[in-house]
């Protein structure tokens, strides 16, 4: 992950030198918590001094030495630095981030390749802010707190459709058996039966069929095991990173399901 926060890096450096003043680089980065003694034998002055790309460079070397939590606390102070002196620059940072896989949102920089934030439109937004925070967490290596916000999500599309429907307390039922009912609620699984319009055969759409939904039963269940044995909800646990990187996945499928025809 250093290697493309590095690359992040590179697209506000170029903000930062292209639009703002040698003194205004100064204080942004000194805002964003580096210590401005380490760049204070570099200054403008009218003939001799230090250029914006000299600044620039010494500010390359001394986020290259910063730890990765340090690197994207730094990042994103400086990017909410920056839309705050200067809100046009939104859309062009945002190109330049997206070109390099990540992506802004609300003045957090996210790796794309953990959650594309384009994505959110088509999910029901009672998901959005856990989903936010799952990938936030992912991006800054609190791994059981990321499951803990990627069930959240789940959960909170999960509880609108009990609500909706008076299908009764979810809280009665275990995480898997309240996504399921709510999946089977929604009735996308009944479209299913509608591929015969479109040419398919009975005899492979009822195993087709039988399949997705035990799919999703199974994505249900990892994430409630995950949720038990890894999340931070009663405490920190031991965990294992491809698996978190699992999650985010099925609970955006889950939620995806849930969300047709909301």
């Amino acid at each position: 992950m250093n290697t493309h926060i590095n690359i992040a890096w590179n697209a506000i450096s170029s903000i930062l030198k292209n639009n703002f003043t040698f003194a205004d680089i100064k204080e942004i980065v000194g805002l964003g918590g580096l210590d401005k003694t380490e760049l204070s034998h570099l200054s403008q002055k009218s003939s001799g001094g230090a250029s914006k790309s000299q600044l620039i460079d010494k500010l390359d070397e001394i986020f290259n030495d910063f730890t990765n939590s340090a690197k994207t606390h730094f990042l994103n102070i400086v990017t909410e630095e920056i839309l705050n002196r200067n809100n046009k620059l939104e859309e062009p940072l945002n190109s330049y981030l997206n070109r390099l896989g990540w992506k802004l949102y609300n003045g957090h920089i996210i790796p794309v390749k953990i959650f594309d934030i384009s994505e959110l439109q088509d999910l029901d937004e009672n998901s959005h802010q856990d989903l936010i925070k799952a990938s936030i967490k992912f991006r800054d290596g609190d791994l059981s707190g990321t499951i803990a916000s990627v069930c959240g999500a789940v959960d909170s599309v999960a509880n609108s459709i009990y609500k909706k429907y008076n299908l009764g307390d979810p809280n009665n039922v275990s995480f898997q058996e309240r996504c399921t009912t709510a999946i089977k609620q929604i009735g996308i699984l009944d479209t299913i039966d509608q591929l015969d319009d479109i040419g398919w055969e009975n005899k492979d759409i009822k195993p087709f069929k039988k399949n997705l939904e035990g799919s999703l039963n199974q994505f249900a269940f990892v994430l409630q095991k995950l949720r038990s044995n890894m999340s931070d909800v009663h405490g920190t646990k031991p965990v294992l990173a491809p698996l978190v990187f699992d999650s985010l996945k099925y609970a955006q499928i889950l939620i995806n399901m849930m969300t047709k025809n909301i």
